[in-house]
């Protein structure tokens, strides 16, 4: 890309327009943005993206990130154990959090099952949920709060029959939710009043 001037300044921007949904033009606007401000602000930004490599950690019991080897959520006392509300991904735990409405705990995936894009059941942390649960005799309120389209519904099924045999209660959002929906985009009030009127999980 011979129109940069400079081969640091096109190295930044090659690496910003990695990131999903920023493009060429973005990536430039945002490196120039950088070049603009303080060098201890610049180092700081960098700094603090390096640590993401370097220092972020996954929960061992839920795959949440954390800081340690237990997140906030699993070692917070007050949290509600006999409900474990399984999702798609850290976005998703976010997403629920913001609602306030739920105290129980999570169970992080990794994604969902996605025979196209090469995810199996193998790459996800089925297999550890399945422990949680017969872990604790299957005296659990599992939450299925997984998208409502094919590959959601793929998943939650292949789940509810790995978990079935332990006598867990099963249930998923009410779908004020439309089919399709993810839950990074639902707006709080919908999210929380699916999670809140949650119904039996019929396969």
């Amino acid at each position: 890309m011979n129109e940069y001037p400079s081969k640091t300044l096109q190295e930044a921007v090659e690496a910003i327009s990695s990131l999903p949904g920023v493009g060429a033009r973005s990536a430039l606007r945002l490196a120039l943005h950088l070049l603009r401000q303080p060098k201890e602000n610049v180092r700081h930004f960098a700094e603090s993206v390096a640590a993401l490599a370097d220092d972020i950690h996954y929960c061992s019991v839920c795959s949440m990130v954390s800081d340690g080897e237990l997140c906030s959520i699993c070692s917070d006392a007050s949290r509600d154990r006999s409900i474990i509300c399984v999702v798609e991904s850290v976005r998703d735990v976010l997403s629920i959090e913001a609602t306030g409405q739920y105290r129980g705990i999570y169970h992080v995936l990794g994604g969902i099952i996605s025979p196209i894009d090469g995810v199996g059941p193998s790459e996800l942390t089925i297999g550890r949920l399945v422990e949680r649960v017969k872990e604790v005799d299957g005296k659990v309120e599992v939450i299925l709060a997984l998208s409502g389209d094919v590959e959601g519904e793929t998943t939650s099924f292949y789940i509810y029959r790995q978990i079935e045999p332990y006598g867990p209660k099963v249930s998923t959002l009410a779908r004020g939710l439309g089919f399709g929906d993810d839950l990074e985009y639902a707006d709080a009030l919908t999210l929380g009043r699916s999670i809140t009127n949650r119904h039996p999980f019929k396969p």
